[in-house]
């Protein structure tokens, strides 16, 4: 075989250059960039406060820059690192300007990354003490050029909890050439004490509409035909971020640049995006919350086919509900649709129709079946089950009908249920045979007050656990009275002598503390021992034990039963007694003039 016909791996050949004269492409969010204050969307008090600081000279030495991804973090730093050392188009300029002229030679430098003095460290990267202690070592040296020596870390919140605290005295006190400017968007991942040595910014979501009209002026820019509707699925997917703003809409036009040109519309970038037309999923929600389970799952498989992800359903469903309890207690609010469009009207429309408590049970039906979506292994299927139940519980009365039906039911049982009326005569069940609140009305004898002494002197009642952790309450002891509570199985007790058996939990001088304070109580020496095994449940257990028991009791009436038969999966929380008063005995004429 002839070598010189072998198939070679093409690392021989030379790659495609570019034509001459043709820059590489740069995307949208790097092209855009703002290069002053005046270019930065939505952070008017960051640009005041920075305003102010320069024009009176009070210039903190360490800003902390914190907010969501592509808010303008790495980019106000950058601003405020030209502003600290812009000398001017003349070079004359002799102090800091926070409106940077971008034509000096530090301006320029420092917007593309090459200038000395300042220094831009990713801390996702440089995590350790090391990575410090060089920018510690370098700010022992005045700036090679500039006005400051500048430090930009990013991603600050990635630093180890050394390197913090490497940093704290240069922090402090910096040289007086020496500006550290930080950014993260995990602000409570940095020390406090850090915090406490910067000054804080806060970069805030931007606006839709704001961000719409942003978007709308480099599309313009650009020579981009967008439709309205096209970008304001942009910014809503874009959540507040201008760089995921910048970046779906390079996605779009590169998207829809075989296209000759065309607009971009909104079903092309619903289609890039996964998203569902929202006049669908309010055809769908429609349909869902008039129990037409059929229509719902053959619409919902419809907006899969079309390309709609299950999770982006949900989400909007989500969002939908939301909108309309917000209309339904808020007229006139937006969100989810906009004002003026025919889904707000049909919104409105079908708000007036819902209840709220249907809505909140909407709500957190579609919340729960989120969570199954995200987590599910096929998402699809998990969708059409969260579904399924949403429309079978919009037929469903509401909780306050159900229990007033069910009331409503019991106390129109027929009297022959019974075997004989009850008669003030007759012999009352035990329960009812005296209202429980009897000895409120008594006469004060009946219940005579316990007076302190008779509390100061309990040597007689301590014949139970019950009164040890009663009298050691009274005296202030509750760590004490809650050991003796939850810590202590009780073998045996008698006057002046008790047995029992500690559990794990158990302090180790409990017999020597529990055998001293009964003496101080009591005035006498109590033999307290300690047992291996054996003993009853402690006083915490058997509480628990009866609570059970009154709960399982409660379970059995009827009432009840019905209850939690309709409402699957409903527990019972507590049990309490009611008061029970008996109507007083009308007097007879006859009577009253006896």
């Amino acid at each position: 075989m002839d070598e010189s016909h072998e198939p070679g791996l093409g690392l021989d050949i030379a790659a495609p250059r570019p034509a001459p004269g043709a820059d590489p492409y740069r995307v949208l969010a790097r092209k855009y960039r703002p290069q002053n204050f005046t270019g930065l969307i939505g952070q008017e008090a960051l640009v005041r406060t920075l305003r102010n600081a320069f024009a009176s000279g009070r210039i903190a030495h360490a800003f902390m820059l914190t907010g969501v991804r592509g808010v303008g973090k790495t980019t106000t730093a950058r601003i405020i690192a030209r502003a600290l050392n812009c000398i001017g188009p003349d070079g004359k300029r002799t102090q800091p300007s926070v409106d940077p002229c971008g034509e000096c030679e530090p301006c320029r430098a420092i917007a593309e990354s090459r200038f000395v003095d300042v220094q831009e460290m990713d801390a996702a990267s440089r995590t350790g003490i090391d990575d410090i202690r060089e920018i510690i070592e370098a700010t022992r040296y005045g700036p090679a050029g500039a006005r400051y020596k500048i430090y930009i870390i990013d991603e600050v919140h990635m630093l180890s909890k050394n390197a913090f605290n490497g940093l704290l005295k240069t922090l402090e006190e910096p040289p007086p050439r020496v500006k550290f400017i930080f950014a993260t968007t995990e602000i409570r991942k940095v020390p406090v004490t850090v915090l406490s040595r910067c000054q804080r910014f806060d970069l805030r979501r931007i606006d839709t509409e704001m961000l719409v009209n942003h978007l709308a002026g480099i599309a313009k820019t650009e020579g981009i035909a967008v439709q309205p509707a096209a970008l304001q699925l942009i910014a809503r997917a874009a959540e507040g971020s201008v760089r995921d703003g910048l970046s779906l809409l390079d996605q779009a036009i590169a998207h829809q640049s075989d296209e000759n040109g065309s607009e971009i519309e909104a079903a092309t970038v619903r289609g890039m995006l996964g998203l569902a037309d929202r006049g669908r999923i309010f055809d769908l929600f429609e349909r869902l919350v008039a129990g037409d389970i059929a229509g719902a799952l053959t619409e919902f498989r419809s907006l899969y086919a079309d390309g709609a992800d299950p999770l982006s359903v949900m989400q909007d469903l989500l969002e939908t509900t939301h909108f309309l309890t917000r209309v339904k207690v808020a007229p006139g609010a937006e969100g989810f649709f906009d004002g003026g469009s025919a889904e707000a009207a049909r919104a409105a429309a079908l708000a007036g129709k819902l209840a709220v408590p249907q809505l909140t049970r909407c709500w957190q039906m579609l919340l729960k079946g989120l969570i199954e979506v995200r987590d599910a292994a096929n998402p699809c299927p998990a969708a059409e089950m969260a579904l399924i139940r949403l429309a079978y519980a919009a037929d469903l009365p509401s909780t306050e009908l159900l229990v007033r039906k069910l009331r409503d039911e019991n106390a129109a049982a027929p009297a022959s249920v019974s075997a004989a009326p009850r008669t003030r005569d007759a012999s009352p069940p035990p329960a009812m045979s005296a209202p429980r609140t009897s000895g409120a009305v008594a006469a004060p004898a009946a219940m005579p007050s316990a007076s302190p002494a008779k509390m100061e002197a309990p040597e007689e009642d301590i014949r139970t656990l019950d009164d040890m952790v009663r009298i050691a309450r009274a005296k202030g002891e509750r760590i004490l009275a809650a050991c003796l509570e939850t810590n202590v199985h009780l073998v045996a007790i008698e006057p002046g002598r008790i047995v029992f058996r500690p559990n794990a939990q158990a302090p180790k001088n409990l017999a020597h503390d529990l055998s001293r304070h009964l003496q101080q109580w009591t005035g006498r020496r109590w033999i307290v021992t300690v047992a291996g095994e054996g003993g009853a449940p402690t006083i915490v257990e058997s509480r628990l034990a009866t609570e059970r028991a009154r709960k399982d009791a409660a379970a059995q009436e009827p009432f009840v039963r019905a209850v939690l038969d309709v409402f699957p999966g409903a527990e019972i929380i507590s049990v309490r007694e009611q008061e029970v008063f008996e109507p007083a005995t009308p007097v007879s004429d006859e009577e009253s003039n006896s």
